[in-house]
């Protein structure tokens, strides 16, 4: 895992060039700390910059990049893995190679079939190739946007980077706040689409491409890449389903064992990552494995990682588990996490992911992970309560009121339900209504939330599930899930590895009728990730069926009391630094402060006032920390 950054200019100089690319490249050490590389082209009459930091993983001997093919003057830089490159090097095994990983094998693609390159690559990936005789500045990012890039243009200078920091810095100019997206920010919890909180600065979609015209200057940002759900093969059985999920499955975890380091595992009580340990655990017996517990007993899936393990002795004979309890104190880190984050995310798992990454990275410097899952295949339990709300007419009314007993909150849902896919999805995940968002910003959220390069491919025949699913894989995947992933992870120099997010298995997944996905009459989620990996022996039934928990701190029981916490969140929620900074309402904010409560508050509570309240932490901490007078 590595970072890549760079600056096209039409009038700075070689040696301000690469003083530059040096600034950006400090920034980003924790991403590559075993090594830097700058190299610096003149191409028509643009200086362009390209930088590179790496983490050895791979051809730990010559994989260093830029990479740069003599025949054409085309050099490639990428930050991620290729898992497939060992197929795909057969396609160019006559080019002339420098070293023997991946991304070269990604170049020489470029080079014979065009940016049509990025349809053979399988793996998170994000990076830029010049290509001097078209005077063309391709970035790109893989399909479900694991890895991250950012880009901004300042006096006429086109600047790019893995992460934000890098461009601030570079720029020379001070950031300013991205006021139209606050709203959409106590909304989500988090920003979707290729806008960021910052003024400017962009970020490349997932599955698209910037084609960048070193003639004139001018850009454009193209999909490649779609998730389409809208082709549903009805006739699917489900053990057909269930031995082909296994098979992608079993070989989206084998390639991505690639690796000329140690690799661990993380896993929790849920069902995905224990599966993708387990299958793991197949290729290496020895694996490390590494889980989060907390003190407070509904929120703790310790003895459920360590029943998993027990009741598969055999498989798990040799590994070997490393366990560590996040606490309340533990908040003291979220300054750190923040400044890592680079944009407010205010979901609970932020802690939790940090410390977990923290510990493994002690260890070793790859890990597998189980996110993804939950997205593709409908994991979380509002997806239930859209199956339910969709065929809920054409039920007998015995299993009407089976459904009303099974999911409370249905009969709610029924009578506010939208009818267009994107006011469902927003009806779903709001964290404040929009009466609450003008109490505490002043402004009114505006009637489109999402910014049209962000909506998903949707035709409108798709079941309303997929529909759900669709803007889930284009939102809060890429923009919360992975995103959080991707900068905890790096933050420790760690590359966190999605097996479950490999393209092929999410674009079966979106072949499958939706009773494969979710199961009403089981009342099952993920129906056919539980049914294979019991039928193929990768789970035993216990963890195969059981029922997903959230992954978040006890938020109510620490924020209950705000005399216990750190000092800058009493600050915080006092009110004091929220009325120094100018942008939210203190009154509101102490008034949300005071309501917090723990009755009836649980890991499946999706939205509580402890809940809004910490998405005002966060984004004052934000907001503290990137329009302070930090150098960065």
């Amino acid at each position: 895992m590595c970072g890549v950054y760079g600056i096209v200019s039409p009038v700075m100089s070689f040696e301000n060039i690469s003083r530059r690319l040096s600034q950006m490249g400090e920034i980003l050490r924790h991403r590559g700390p075993d090594n830097t590389k700058n190299a610096v082209h003149s191409v028509c009459g643009n200086t362009v910059g390209m930088g590179f930091v790496r983490l050895s993983i791979l051809d730990l001997e010559t994989g260093m990049q830029p990479i740069h093919c003599a025949l054409d003057d085309t050099s490639i830089i990428c930050n991620g893995q290729i898992y497939n490159f060992i197929e795909l090097r057969e396609m160019v095994k006559s080019e002339p190679f420098v070293s023997k990983g991946d991304v070269e094998v990604a170049l020489h693609l470029y080079r014979l079939n065009g940016i049509n390159f990025l349809s053979y690559l399988n793996g998170m990936y994000a990076g830029a190739i010049l290509d001097p005789l078209k005077n063309r500045l391709f970035l790109f990012r893989d399909r479900f946007g694991i890895k991250p890039l950012y880009y901004t243009i300042k006096k006429n200078e086109f600047i790019f980077s893995s992460e934000i920091k890098p461009l601030i810095s570079s720029s020379g100019i001070r950031p300013e706040m991205n006021s139209h997206r606050l709203s959409t920010y106590f909304t989500y919890r988090y920003i979707p689409g290729s806008e960021t909180m910052f003024q400017d600065i962009r970020r490349i979609p997932p599955g698209s491409f910037l084609d960048y015209d070193l003639t004139n200057g001018k850009y454009q940002v193209i999909r490649y890449w779609d998730y389409r759900l809208d082709s549903v093969n009805d006739d699917m059985t489900i053990d057909d389903a269930a031995d082909r999920f296994y098979e992608l499955f079993t070989d989206a975890v084998k390639i991505r064992l690639r690796s000329d380091v140690e690799v661990g595992s993380l896993v929790s009580g849920g069902i995905d990552s224990s599966a993708v340990s387990s299958q793991a655990a197949l290729n290496q017996p020895a694996i490390r494995l590494f889980s989060m517990g907390f003190e407070e007993e509904k929120y703790n899936e310790l003895h459920n990682v360590k029943n998993f393990l027990a009741a598969n002795p055999v498989k798990f004979n040799s590994a070997k588990l490393n366990t560590q309890i996040c606490r309340k104190n533990h908040l003291k880190y979220l300054p750190e996490i923040i400044r890592s984050l680079e944009e407010p995310v205010s979901l609970g798992t932020l802690l939790p992911t940090d410390m977990v990454c923290e510990m493994a990275a002690k260890q070793v410097k790859v890990v597998l992970t189980g996110e993804g899952a939950d997205e593709i295949f409908a994991g979380y339990r509002k997806f239930m309560i859209e199956s339910a709300a969709s065929r809920f007419t054409h039920l007998t009314k015995k299993k009407q009121n089976e459904l009303r007993l099974i999911f409370p909150e249905l009969n709610t849902y029924l009578a506010q339900r939208k009818i267009d896919p994107a006011d469902r999805y927003i009806q779903n995940e709001a964290l404040f209504t929009s009466d609450e968002i003008l109490k505490l910003t002043g402004q009114r959220p505006p009637l489109n939330l999402f910014s049209g390069d962000a909506l998903p491919f949707l035709k409108g025949n798709e079941d309303p599930v997929n529909q759900a699913i669709a803007f889930e894989t284009r939102f809060r995947l890429p923009d919360y899930v992975v995103l959080r992933l991707d900068r905890l992870s790096m933050r420790h120099s760690l590359e966190a590895r999605t097996p479950l997010l490999d393209y092929r298995l999410a674009e079966f997944a979106a072949t499958l009728p939706v009773r494969l996905k979710v199961d009403l009459e089981s009342v099952r989620e993920k129906y056919i990730c539980s049914y294979s990996y019991l039928k193929y022996n990768i789970l035993d039934h216990e963890t195969a069926y059981r029922r997903k928990q959230p992954f978040t701190i006890p938020m109510a029981d620490w924020l209950a009391r705000p005399d216990t916490l750190p000092d800058f969140l009493q600050d915080i929620l006092l009110g004091d630094v929220i009325r120094r900074q100018g942008i939210l309402d203190p009154k509101y904010a102490r008034t949300l402060v005071g309501k917090i409560t723990t009755r009836g508050i649980g890991p499946e509570t999706l939205v509580s006032v402890a809940d809004q309240v910490f998405a005002i932490i966060i984004f004052t901490l934000w907001y503290q920390e990137f329009f302070s007078d930090a150098i960065f």
